[in-house]
């Protein structure tokens, strides 16, 4: 379904690009900067959720990627729009107690999304995923490349689904060798206004920490994720890359600039407290992410910089701090929550 009317054709030269999980904080916010690119002549919006706001370039359908007749749907809607390039958003930004639903919507989904995109002949598949799926151990390196092994624990279903994501976009690539796969692994994403994992964990009054341990963290910040996507949309370079803001902070550093008090917990009561808090949701994560509190997984960006032409505007540190200003003002209920 369609919340537009007859389809607006695109200028000579102008693409047509498609956004899966487009009602999410990436997919508007990214719609938000495609529709102020001359270059872009149409934005496919899909998602089962209403976009909040459609400007004049963009149509909306409303397609349940958990569906079995999703695929066929996508499919015809890539074909029809003429879609030149898909960003594919629609994941989860932080762990839900609905696994098997999510494993539909992200491993799955991903499936029918790649398998429409070849139907449909689309060019260009730019992929949204996450520097955690290295996982967090004592033996990484001080920066991990794109050539480390994903090791983020497959027991654990957030990992697991967008591992698979991954591994249906490489697929694409290897079935179709004219089509441009980039797989962007962004860093925790914080901001003034992006709400997920982690922006919940440090507006705690008192964090969490493990005892004994302060691992190095880096962060993206918002804009710059929202950049990275409209550029890989815009640039033919295949490939994994990397997303993250310059620098690093241990974590206690983080703590201290985000206002925040450490509570330093030892891991064995933490993993028992945290699965405790998970299943009675009021915990923000699983106990298999203690371990990103407690060793290295911090990710090099240099290769996006220098093959995909990105760089960062903000720095990590930045990046925290955009947050922690606003955090501020919700602190004293000055800013209302914004949800992704």
């Amino acid at each position: 379904m369609s919340s537009s009317g007859s389809m607006t054709p695109v200028r000579p030269g102008a693409r047509a690009v498609a956004v899966t999980g487009a009602a999410g904080f990436l997919g508007s916010n990214l719609i938000g900067s495609l529709e102020e690119d001359e270059r872009i002549g149409r934005i496919v919006a899909i998602d089962s959720a209403p976009l909040p706001i459609a400007g004049k370039k963009t149509r909306f359908y409303e397609v349940d990627l958990t569906q079995p007749a999703a695929e066929a749907r996508v499919a015809e809607i890539l074909a029809a729009e003429r879609v030149d390039a898909i960003a594919h958003l629609a994941f989860l930004p932080e762990p839900t107690h609905a696994t098997a639903w999510a494993h539909e919507l992200e491993s799955v989904g991903t499936m029918h999304v790649t398998v429409a995109a070849r139907q449909a002949k689309v060019r260009k598949l730019v992929l949204w995923s996450h520097t955690w799926l290295y996982g967090a151990h004592p033996s990484n390196p001080n920066f991990l490349t794109e050539k480390h092994p994903l090791r983020a624990p497959k027991s654990e279903p957030f990992f697991a689904d967008k591992i698979e994501a991954e591994e249906q976009a490489r697929k694409l690539a290897q079935r179709s060798p004219g089509v441009v796969v980039t797989i962007l692994r962004m860093a925790p994403i914080l901001g003034p206004t992006v709400h997920n994992a982690f922006s919940r964990y440090l507006a705690r009054k008192v964090v969490p920490t493990m005892m004994g341990f302060d691992p190095l963290v880096q962060f993206l910040h918002e804009v710059d994720a929202i950049a990275a996507l409209h550029l890989a949309l815009l640039r033919d370079v295949s490939g994994t890359f990397n997303i993250v803001g310059d620098g690093v902070l241990p974590l206690s550093t983080v703590i201290k600039l985000a206002g925040r008090i450490a509570l330093p917990v030892p891991h064995p009561l933490a993993r028992t407290l945290t699965a405790l808090g998970w299943v009675a949701q009021l915990v923000e994560t699983p106990p298999t992410f203690l371990k990103y509190l407690r060793f290295l997984c911090v990710a090099d960006g240099a290769r996006a910089q220098t093959a995909l032409g990105f760089t960062p505007a903000y720095t990590s540190r930045e990046a925290l701090l955009d947050f922690v200003s606003a955090q501020r003002l919700r602190d004293v209920k000055l800013l209302a929550e914004t949800a992704t």
